[in-house]
């Protein structure tokens, strides 16, 4: 698996206000982690959350999972692109020609574009009642359609991200949400796993949410994080 540059771990700032999740970015280290921008802290704040997140040094992966009509979905990574954010995503259920018109409008050294494959929240059970059947089965297939595209990337739970390592090759972007440290607490997510269980199974990014943005002290968590990676 090719090692990707940079920070590994990448921060969920799931916050209300742009005033919380800058206060905790400004504690943090952009040479220990990226941060994820997603749907409550985007909607609350807008465009400025990721102005202010660069100037505080940091890389950030903008997590608004677009969906829609290739070309809205292509306007859209378009404008992302242009806020200079290092990752977006969009979601692979999209089809074949939103994949290609969301590649088209980011081309490849600009931001780079991951495809989301099926949520770690879902369950199995959940999976079979909205009729797409083994989460293993659809993520592969999901991963394939991401790949043919020309995407960076996949948004992967760790369960499933050797099988996809192994289908689309070492420099395919894994990133892994639903990571829990030592001891994974489950809370909404379903398919969780460990830190050292994600980097070994291919996973490149790891995105910790609550385990540090909720602990009692976030940077205590935060090196907690950072021990359980392996060395250079």
């Amino acid at each position: 698996m090719t090692k990707p540059k940079g920070p590994i771990l990448i921060v969920a700032l799931d916050m209300p206000t742009a005033r919380e999740a800058l206060a905790l970015a400004a504690r943090l280290d952009p040479k220990d982690c990226r941060v994820k921008v997603g749907l409550e802290l985007f909607t609350a704040a807008g465009p400025s959350i990721i102005a202010g997140l660069h100037e505080l040094g940091f890389e950030v992966f903008l997590d608004l999972k677009f969906h829609d009509i290739p070309n809205t979905v292509a306007r859209a990574c378009a404008q992302a692109s242009q806020m200079g954010v290092w990752m977006l995503n969009v979601h692979a259920l999209g089809g074949p020609r939103m994949l290609a018109a969301a590649r088209a409008a980011a081309p490849r050294g600009s931001t780079q574009i991951i495809g989301v494959t099926v949520l770690t929240s879902h369950s199995a059970e959940e999976l079979a009642l909205l009729g797409l059947g083994d989460p293993r089965a659809r993520t592969l297939e999901l991963a394939a359609l991401v790949r043919d595209a020309g995407l960076d990337g996949v948004v992967c739970s760790g369960q499933e991200a050797g099988a996809v390592r192994a289908l689309c090759g070492p420099d395919f972007v894994l990133v892994t949400p639903g990571i829990r440290p030592q001891g994974p607490v489950q809370d909404d997510q379903r398919r969780t796993m460990g830190i050292r269980e994600a980097l070994a199974a291919g996973a490149h990014y790891l995105v910790i949410g609550r385990p540090i943005t909720q602990a009692p002290d976030p940077m205590t968590a935060l090196a907690a994080c950072l021990a359980e990676l392996p060395g250079p």
